[in-house]
């Protein structure tokens, strides 16, 4: 298999609003990331005033769309040095814990780790009480003890690094993969 010269950056996007204007801040300042995004995450974006339409003409994106996601060969051809799941809703991380890989990113999180792709995950749930950003505005938020419980055990998870704020996502993307 060819590997490219430059690997690129795949970019996972999730069913969270929890800083995600941040996220895509972060993801528009670089030209060598891929975007992949559940269902939830393309509804998301449009709640957020977000122009999907405008999004893919400046970023490549996959969309959660078969069943076999297809877009995971990519991992296998050496095309990506790092997975990002930012941000990552509880029900992606309870499912990427468990093993279960049923969305186009719990897939992708999977193949990443099955190929050794290191993976930076900015979980949402990440103290007992946080303020995030919903539709209408900032809200508090109290994130259940099995999510927490949940993003503690991600942490053990190996090629996997779990970031909780946006400058530590900012801080581990400079890092080489």
């Amino acid at each position: 298999m060819q590997h490219p010269a430059t690997p690129r950056l795949a970019w996972a996007i999730t069913g969270s609003g929890h800083f995600l204007g941040e996220c895509l801040a972060l993801v528009e300042s670089r030209t060598d990331v891929d975007l992949f995004l559940t269902r939830a995450a393309a509804e998301v974006l449009v709640m957020y005033g977000v122009d999907l339409k405008r999004l893919r003409e400046r970023i490549t994106c996959y969309r959660d769309g078969a069943a076999s996601a297809p877009p995971v060969a990519r991992f296998y051809q050496g095309v990506y040095s790092r997975l990002v799941i930012a941000p990552a809703t509880s029900n992606t991380v309870a499912k990427m814990v468990c093993g279960i890989s049923d969305t186009l990113v719990t897939n992708i999180y999977a193949q990443a780790g099955k190929c050794r792709v290191p993976s930076i995950v900015f979980a949402c749930d990440t103290a007992p009480a946080m303020q995030t950003e919903a539709p209408g505005g900032q809200v508090m938020v109290y994130p259940r003890r099995i999510d927490l419980e949940n993003v503690e055990r991600l942490r053990g998870f190996e090629y996997t690094t779990v970031v909780d704020s946006v400058a530590a996502l900012a801080a581990a993307l400079a890092l080489p993969p």
